[in-house]
């Protein structure tokens, strides 16, 4: 008896040694602001970063967690990260495992809620099992490193490291079965919460900003870049000079393609439609991505009524002509239909309304 109790004061004792400790090093570290995490010159930059972003408002622990987080594996990782710190053993790069991106984006969706739900019942939300052993894509194209270049950029490690066998036949499965669900393209593979900017405005006040002062591209538009672990803005991704044969291609100047056209990339040649190129032409031509993909969620089946039938050039309704718009099996793509190919004897004239009795001319 004397022993049981003696065991229970002990973990008493130990359990409010745990939550003082807790207590001091939430103090310590600066509570919610995280300044005291600064203290860290690993984590000054990041910090600095954060001061000067669109983030700002947003105090770090409603993205990483605070001391009295429930999350046990946040408080072991940090443990682990003071440990190598006072070792000297510290890593010169901080970075987003990968294990850390879906707790950081279920925190982006607790503010960005109509963004988080678009994406993820879009293409961008799939998980990894959706990508890496999917047997139509992996009997036709073989698996390799350049493919996490794209999906699961935060992974660490190859290709190897993530699907078995490396080969056509299969069947694969995942080398660590939890990370079938990982998400392969999160929202951090295209923002970057510590990029300089202002905050967004709320709803109410951006229907007052005129136009041509309305903002086109969130500073935290940026690619995460595998290689370098970090973030490469707008700014430093260039839009290529796309080709149709011989022919310059024109391509909308929106920069925000610049970011689409990391994946979505042409072969060396620049011409259309060559890798994972959909660059528009035909009568789409010029075209934006971001005419027809909404954002987050890439939904297109609104985009045709945004022009059509009013820019129809015969009159007819687009929606019912043969092209991939109608039908996934027409020969006829969305992206490269041009009026030859549903008017091979001939483009006829634009039809022109009929003017109503004693409307005025």
């Amino acid at each position: 008896m004397k022993t049981l109790k003696r065991l229970l004061v002990s973990l008493a004792a130990l359990g409010l040694v745990a939550v003082a400790a807790l207590a001091g090093s939430s103090w310590y570290y600066g509570g919610d602001d995280g300044m005291g995490c600064a203290r860290c010159h690993e984590i000054r930059p990041l910090v600095d970063a954060w001061s000067h972003s669109s983030h700002r408002t947003v105090k770090c622990k409603d993205c990483h967690g605070s001391s009295f987080s429930a999350e046990l594996r946040m408080h072991a990782k940090n443990l682990q990260r003071v440990w190598l710190h006072a070792r000297g053993e510290a890593p010169e790069q901080i970075h987003v495992r990968h294990q850390d991106v879906v707790p950081l984006i279920e925190r982006c969706g607790a503010c960005h809620r109509q963004e988080y739900a678009d994406w993820q019942s879009g293409p961008h939300g799939a998980p990894y099992a959706a990508i890496f052993i999917n047997p139509e894509h992996n009997a036709n194209q073989q698996l390799m490193d350049d493919c996490l270049r794209c999906h699961a950029q935060h992974f660490e490690g190859g290709i190897r490291d993530l699907v078995t066998p490396l080969d056509r036949k299969g069947p694969w499965t995942f080398v660590k079965e939890e990370d079938a669900g990982l998400p392969a393209v999160p929202c951090l593979s295209c923002h970057s919460v510590h990029r300089a900017g202002e905050p967004l405005a709320p709803r109410s006040e951006r229907a007052q900003v005129p136009s041509t002062a309305q903002e086109l591209a969130r500073p935290s538009l940026a690619l995460y870049d595998r290689r370098a672990l970090e973030h490469v803005g707008l700014d430093r991704l260039p839009l290529p000079a796309m080709k149709e044969g011989e022919r310059a291609v024109a391509t909308s100047p929106d920069r925000r393609q610049a970011l689409c056209y990391q994946c979505h990339a042409p072969r060396a040649g620049n011409q259309v439609y060559s890798g994972d190129d959909r660059t528009p032409v035909g009568v789409h031509e010029g075209l934006s991505c971001l005419a027809c993909h909404s954002k987050h969620g890439q939904t297109t089946r609104a985009s045709c009524d945004g022009c059509h039938p009013r820019l129809s050039n015969c009159g007819i309704d687009v929606a019912k002509m043969d092209t991939t718009f109608k039908s996934g099996e027409s020969l006829h793509d969305i992206h490269r239909v041009g009026c030859v190919d549903c008017h091979p004897k001939g483009v006829p004239k634009k039809k022109v309304a009929a003017q109503s009795p004693g409307a005025s001319s």
